[in-house]
Formats: C-alpha cells, sequence, structure tokens
C-alpha cells in the first residue's frame, strides 16, 4: 500500500478489513482484494486531494472524484469487469466508513458499475459429463488413484462442490453420508445431499486405497499426503483430449454442469443457489442465461424460417 495515504485512511482500510474478517467471516483471498482495490482509491485520492484528507472528506467524496478516479483506472489499462470489482469495493468501505463518521456518503453509494459482458459458464453436455467420469477413471495404471480420479470428479459433478471443498474432506467424511456438510469460501456452511453414485464411488476408493483414511484428507497423492488440486486438473486435461472437449472442460467446469443440468431439468433456483452456496441469487442467475443461449442455439438451428 502507498506510503503517501494518511495514516488514519490507512488505519479505516485496516478496521473494515478487520470488520470483514472477523463478523463477516470473509475469506482471506478477498479481503487481500479489498485491500488492493481500496488501497488503489485511497493512494489515487491522495494524489488527487492531497495527502491530507481526513475520514470525513474520504465519506463524503462527491461525484466528480469518483469519475476521476474510474476514468484514472481505465486509463492505465483496468478493464470494464475489474473496474467493476474494485468500484464495488469502493462503495462497500465507504458506506461502512460514513455510517461511523455520520457522513452522506450518498455519491459513493449510488454510482454505477461500468457495464460489461458477463462471461457465461461453459458446462459440459450431460453425455459429456458421464463420458469425462468414466475417461478420468481409465487414466492411471493404479486401481486406487483411478477410483480416487473418479470419485474425485463425481463429486464436482454429482454434488456441486468446488475442487477445494472436495478435495477438503477428511478421512472421517467415510463413509460419505446421505447429506454432507460443506464449509465453503468465507467459511459459510451448506448441507448438500449425496447421490448414490457419489456414495459408491468414494466407497470404491476408500477400500482399495493403501493408506489408513483414519485422519488427514480423505483424498491422498501418491505418497500419502493431501491431493493436489493441479493433479485433479492433469487429469481432467487428458481426459478431454481424449474426448476431443474444449479447454474450458475443467473441474469448475463439472460444478457448472452440476448448475445447468439441474435448471434444466426444472431445479429451482434458489435451491440451486443453497446447493451452489452462493451468497447472492444474482451469481446463480447467470446458469437462466445459460439456459437462455442454449434455447436460442435449438431454435436457430430447428426452426424452419432461423
Amino acid at each position: 500500500m502507498s506510503l503517501s495515504i494518511p495514516p488514519a485512511a490507512r488505519d479505516a482500510l485496516q478496521a473494515w478489513l478487520d470488520h470483514l474478517r472477523v463478523i463477516d467471516g470473509a475469506a482471506e483471498a478477498t479481503l487481500k482484494a479489498y485491500a488492493a482495490d481500496v488501497g488503489g482509491w485511497l493512494a489515487f485520492l491522495a494524489g488527487h486531494l492531497g495527502e491530507g484528507y481526513g475520514l470525513k472528506t474520504l465519506a463524503g467524496i462527491p461525484h466528480a472524484d469518483l469519475r476521476a478516479w474510474m476514468a484514472h483506472e481505465r486509463a492505465r489499462g483496468l478493464g470494464a469487469r475489474s473496474l467493476a470489482r474494485s468500484l464495488s469495493a469502493v462503495r462497500q468501505f465507504t458506506g461502512w466508513l460514513a455510517e461511523r463518521e455520520g457522513v452522506d456518503a450518498t455519491a459513493v453509494l449510488s454510482a454505477r458499475s461500468p457495464k460489461f459482458r458477463r462471461k457465461l459458464p461453459r458446462p459440459l453436455s450431460v453425455p459429456d459429463a458421464k463420458a469425462m467420469i468414466a475417461t478420468v477413471a481409465e487414466d492411471s495404471a493404479e486401481d486406487w488413484i483411478r477410483a480416487r480420479d473418479e470419485a474425485v470428479v463425481t463429486l464436482l459433478y454429482g454434488c456441486g462442490l468446488r475442487i477445494s471443498e472436495a478435495l477438503g474432506l477428511p478421512a472421517s467424511a467415510h463413509p460419505l453420508p446421505e447429506v454432507l456438510r460443506i464449509i465453503g469460501k468465507g467459511g459459510k456452511e451448506r448441507l448438500v445431499p449425496t447421490l448414490p453414485a457419489a456414495r459408491e464411488a468414494v466407497a470404491r476408493y476408500a477400500r482399495l486405497c493403501p493408506f489408513e483414511l483414519t485422519s488427514g484428507s480423505l483424498f491422498r497423492g501418491a505418497r500419502g499426503g493431501p491431493l493436489n488440486p493441479r493433479l485433479v486438473a492433469k487429469v481432467m486435461e487428458r481426459a478431454r483430449a481424449v474426448l476431443g472437449l474444449p479447454p474450458t472442460a475443467t473441474p469448475h467446469a463439472m460444478r457448472h454442469s452440476f448448475a445447468t443440468h439441474l435448471l434444466n431439468a426444472g431445479g429451482d433456483l434458489r435451491a440451486i443457489q443453497e446447493l451452489l452456496g452462493h451468497a447472492s441469487l444474482s451469481t446463480t442467475q447467470v446458469y437462466t442465461a445459460v439456459d437462455g443461449a442454449r434455447l436460442m442455439e435449438v431454435y436457430a438451428r430447428a426452426h424452419p424460417r432461423a
């Protein structure tokens, strides 16, 4: 963080980050991103307003100064998506500070984010998702490693887990219960039903695993330590080459496929939000766009006047 930031502003930023960590349970990666985004904003103001600006001035920044910062960020090459993320962090920090200082922060809080095209998830088709699971199970010469890789990818697709969540499961998670308690991003807890196929895949891996699964991680590497997520990505790279799938067929794409296939089958968006562990419904709503895009593809391909 720049030394030109006034000490009071630097202390306020640290107090806000501590609040997010302790009260809101924000993840360390989120806190690091917020520190960089708001730190950049505070450093800009030090040059724009002068190094001695106070907290009340900071909380009550007018539109003109906010627009000057946004123009500065775009001029140094920041994309619309990244600027929208930075603005979101600045708004949250300013709202928190304004409440503490008793200042009207309407100018910042009402600022509109720059428009950008939201990236749609790239899910696999149902046959391709099934083929991916079958193909990763053929990759290794060792039975237990094949069973391990199949179990991990089955959890990603069958339960919608993040790769970090699947590999973070403790040995005590075996045998897999019918409802799995997952601690996700920011320490948020959710309950995820497990399919029989997922329970069977994990049970088969546990039977074949040469290491005692009485403590530590459920999924192990070749030497018995926790399984590295890069190894899962590698085995999926090889599988997608065999299947002729695009580079977007990654471990996270299996989670996208879980959500999209549930939605296509008539799943409730709120329920899917809970299963994925999304804090906001807007994050889950991107899958409705995927569904709509596929509908338009079918329309364009099949309608006689298209």
